[in-house]
C-alpha cells in the first residue's frame, strides 16, 4: 500500500481496456468513479459506476466497491473487502480484512447530529475481519462488530456484537453462533421451480421443527 501524499493524485485511464493506472498500481475504475486526493490505495482496486472515495481514506489490496457507493473521508478499509451497491460508509469507519457489506448498508458516525460536541467526537463503527452485513443493515456510531459475525438483513446494530455470532432484528440481538448455522446444502432444495428458478429454500428440516437461523 502506498502512503498518503499532500499533492493531488493523478489517475491514468486506458481507453482500450478500461483499466486505470495510478500511484497505487493497476486497478479497474468504472465510469463515474471519483477518488479524492490524499488517499492511500492498495493494488487492484475495482469499482462499479459512480463510486465516490473521499479524501484521506486508506484502502488495502483487492478491495471491491460497487456502483453508487460513497466512502466518506478518513475511512480505513482492509485487504479483500467487498462493498456492494448503494452503500454509505461514514467518516472514520474501520473495516477489517475480508469483510462484506451487502447492498444498501448504511453506516453512521454522529451520535447527536447537529450538536457541536457530537460533531467533534464523531466516529464510525469498527467492523471486524470477515464480518458479513446483510442487505439494508444500519450500523450506528461507535459500535464494534466482531470478527466473522453475521448481521441479518434489515437489522439496526445499536450495540457491540461479539465475534462469530449471528445477530439480527431492530435492535439487532444475538440469535446464535455462526458455527451452529444449518449447512447451506441442508437448507436448499435443488428441485427446479417455475419461471426457471433452479433452487428453492427448505424450512421444514430444522431441528425441533423450528425455523433455522437465516
Amino acid at each position: 500500500m502506498t502512503s498518503p501524499e499532500t499533492e493531488p493524485r493523478q489517475v491514468f485511464l486506458s481507453e482500450e481496456d478500461g483499466w486505470a493506472y495510478g500511484p497505487w498500481g493497476r486497478g479497474f475504475l468504472r465510469c463515474g468513479t471519483v477518488v479524492y486526493s490524499g488517499c492511500s490505495i492498495g493494488e487492484r482496486l475495482e469499482t462499479g459506476h459512480n463510486v465516490v472515495i473521499r479524501e484521506d481514506c486508506e484502502l488495502g489490496d483487492d478491495v471491491s466497491i460497487w456502483s453508487n457507493t460513497v466512502i466518506d473521508y478518513g475511512t480505513v478499509i482492509g485487504d479483500g473487502v467487498k462493498i456492494h451497491c448503494n452503500c454509505y460508509v461514514a467518516q472514520y469507519t474501520e473495516i477489517g480484512d475480508g469483510a462484506f457489506l451487502a447492498p444498501g448498508v448504511s453506516i453512521a458516525n454522529d451520535l447527536y447530529p447537529g450538536q457541536e460536541g457530537s460533531r467533534e467526537v464523531m466516529s464510525g463503527p469498527l467492523i471486524g475481519a470477515g464480518a458479513q452485513l446483510g442487505v439494508n443493515v444500519t450500523v450506528l456510531p461507535f459500535v464494534r462488530i466482531g470478527e466473522g459475525a453475521i448481521i441479518g438483513a434489515g437489522s439496526v446494530v445499536t450495540r457491540d456484537v461479539e465475534p462469530g455470532v449471528v445477530a439480527f432484528g431492530n435492535p439487532a440481538r444475538v440469535q446464535g453462533r455462526v458455527a451452529d448455522l444449518v449447512p447451506v446444502e441442508d437448507r436448499v432444495d435443488g428441485a427446479a421451480r417455475p419461471a426457471g428458478h433452479r433452487y428453492s429454500l427448505r424450512v421444514d428440516d430444522a431441528p425441533g421443527g423450528e425455523e433455522p437461523l437465516p
